[in-house]
């Protein structure tokens, strides 16, 4: 039997939705006021959930402080009071929309859980809008 526990996790952090390879004019089109040259910022939210069989010995999916570690140290510490854009590796040529951060998120913690584990990350850049992704 398979059960699913989470863990919510937050950062702040700002950042600029742009293309190096796009005009000014285009990026103003796409991206609107997300493309100001000064960054703007949000308030992320995570909810990071693993699924798995219970462990007879312990009854746990995985050890809750185990996964808030894993969060505080990889994610919540990397992305935290960041210039996304500047700051975090991942978004060197990697325009930091709350759909590519999500993937760059699940895929530093997915290295970091046993593979018997599934793994889904959610990300809210603002309370009304969120992504969520499970490595599909």
């Amino acid at each position: 039997m398979k059960v699913t526990v989470s863990r919510k996790g937050h950062f702040n952090a700002a950042h600029r939705l742009y293309r190096k390879d796009w005009s000014n004019e285009k990026n103003e089109a796409i991206f609107g006021k997300c493309n100001n040259p000064n960054f703007h910022g949000h308030n992320y939210e995570l909810i990071v959930s693993v699924t798995g069989e219970i462990d007879n010995e312990t009854g746990y999916v995985i050890d809750m402080k185990i996964l808030k570690d894993i969060i505080k140290e990889n994610v919540e510490d990397v992305f935290d009071h960041k210039n996304l854009n500047e700051d975090v590796d991942a978004f060197r040529n990697l325009n930091p929309t709350a759909e590519n951060i999500v993937i760059v998120i699940y895929n530093i913690l997915r290295q970091k859980l046993n593979l018997n584990l599934e793994l889904e990350v959610t990300l809210y850049e603002t309370p009304r809008n969120f992504v969520s992704y499970s490595g599909e």
